[in-house]
């Protein structure tokens, strides 16, 4: 059965036609004079798609991550203008056609929740795997810096580039667990509300984390148990199982957790407030965060990169309840470097001056984390343990406790030497294990971290990057358009 649509006077006045259509079809009103443009100036030959890239190009355009690599663009993308079909669904299964400019790229990676080449639109909470964006495993490629001085000439070294080259899986894995780590950030940002249990904070954040990594043994999965450690808290706290804390709209939380693809760790770190009185506290750590990374770059000294960390740190004041504090570098805490498997590679980078003169090297990748306080600037070991990690190299120790000896096996096939917590202990099915977990740390072959706290009273902020020092520039791989 077929229908005659027919338009108002207005409509044929302004030059829209009518159709035949089938029952049920999305009708379709194509303007005279679009009709005419599309005569002068053809589109692409792609098939019709929700996407705004052709099909041709490296870049997956969602989430809108877009990869700063020259190798990654694409010459369409020299006409900004360039228009696109876009399909909408209908009522018949068809879509209507409408015309999208094409927008520019932007430097660094985003997270914004768009339409990918395949069609998909994440979900909220995010549910679907990061690799289904990018089933050409092109993820996007994070902020890319230039060596200045005396590393300048790598930008162009052939020799330089054909290393890169011969490591393109090793980026590929990295930016992966990149940008899983900026959409379940951007999701935390978005759900995080005063009242909330801490529990639920972490427990959302890691199962996200769990399912767009494609969880898969030591393969692939969660870096670290998720910290959220609140106000003078800096650092290594993550409730236990029975922990009933709830957040506060005056609280100061760090979110800080790590993905990991094959054993190499993205670790990155933001800080949530939701009374604006403590923006300036949060701005000054941002501030010598992104100090901190700009500084660092092959051949450069960690003791140079601490000393403009805390020149900038310093230089912030916040005023609390009618108080002035000076913001404060935490001078005990620190950055460091990251080997497979290993979130603390052995060399740290100092956010104060006078710290050791070791250079950072080729390939090497580093987390930049700085903690401002409005305390002491110093923090000790306090509170409940829940942190724990295999320790790496740890000699051989005979175990004559029966569940301890049960209990490392269960850590080394599930964790190796990445870090975890009790309530993944939980989660595995482990019962009454607390009794054994001490004598393997007694023995020392587990490691624990325990929350580490500044004066009470006070408050701590912290951000924190990962980035890679490539053979021809610094990659910043958890750079977003959040931080």
């Amino acid at each position: 059965e077929r229908y005659l649509i027919t338009m108002s006077d207005n409509a044929e006045k302004t030059g829209a036609s009518s159709l035949l259509v089938n029952k049920d079809d999305a009708a379709v009103v194509v303007p005279a004079a679009a009709k005419k443009n599309k005569k002068k100036k053809s589109t692409p030959a792609t098939t019709t798609s929700t996407s705004t890239s052709t099909s041709t190009s490296s870049t997956s355009t969602a989430p809108t991550s877009s990869s700063t690599e020259p190798a990654n663009t694409n010459e369409d993308d020299d006409d900004d203008d360039d228009e696109v079909e876009e399909s909408t669904p209908g009522a018949g299964g068809e879509g209507k056609k409408k015309k999208k400019k094409k927008k520019k790229k932007k430097t660094g990676a985003s997270s914004a929740a768009a339409a990918s080449s395949s069609g998909l639109v994440q979900t909220s909470p995010p549910t679907i795997p990061v690799s289904q964006f990018y089933p050409d495993r092109n993820f996007p490629t994070g902020e890319i810096c230039e060596y200045k001085n005396d590393n300048v000439w790598r930008t162009t070294s052939e020799e330089k580039r054909a290393l890169e080259r011969m490591d393109e899986e090793l980026y590929r894995d990295v930016r992966q667990a990149a940008e899983v780590h900026r959409q379940v950030r951007r999701d935390a940002m978005n759900f995080i509300k005063p009242g909330m249990k801490m529990i639920d904070i972490c427990e959302r954040i890691e199962n996200g984390t769990r399912q767009l990594i494609s969880e898969n043994g030591l393969k692939a999965g969660i870096g670290f148990p998720t910290g959220c450690s609140l106000n003078h808290v800096a650092a290594h706290y993550t409730p236990n199982s029975g922990d009933t804390t709830v957040l506060q709209y005056s609280d100061v939380m760090k979110i800080d957790f790590g993905t990991h693809i094959n054993g190499r760790i993205i670790d990155s770190a933001f800080t949530w407030t939701a009374d604006p009185r403590y923006d300036r506290l949060k701005e000054a750590v941002l501030d010598a965060t992104n100090t901190g990374v700009r500084e660092a770059g092959i051949d450069v000294r960690v003791c140079d990169i601490g000393e403009a960390i805390q020149e900038v740190m310093e230089s912030y004041e916040v005023e609390l309840d009618g108080k002035t504090h000076k913001v404060k570098c935490v001078r005990n805490l620190n950055g460091h470097s990251i080997n497979p498997y290993q979130i603390h590679g052995g060399k740290t980078v100092p956010i104060v001056k006078g710290g050791e003169a070791t250079k950072m090297e080729e390939g090497e990748f580093y987390a930049i984390e700085t903690f401002g306080s409005t305390g002491k600037g110093y923090v000790q070991e306090d509170l409940e343990c829940s942190h724990y990690g295999k320790t790496h190299d740890a000699p051989h120790v005979p175990i004559r406790v029966a569940k301890a000896k049960s209990l490392l096996a269960t850590i080394t096939k599930h964790f190796d030497t990445l870090p975890f917590c009790r309530r993944y202990l939980d989660r595995l099915g482990e019962t009454k294990y607390l009794m054994a977990l001490k004598n393997l740390v007694d023995t020392g072959l587990v490691t624990a971290y325990p929350p580490l706290c500044d004066v009470k009273g006070s408050y701590v902020a912290q951000y924190e990057h990962t980035f890679l020092l490539r053979p021809t520039c610094k990659e910043v791989l958890s750079r977003g358009d959040d931080y």
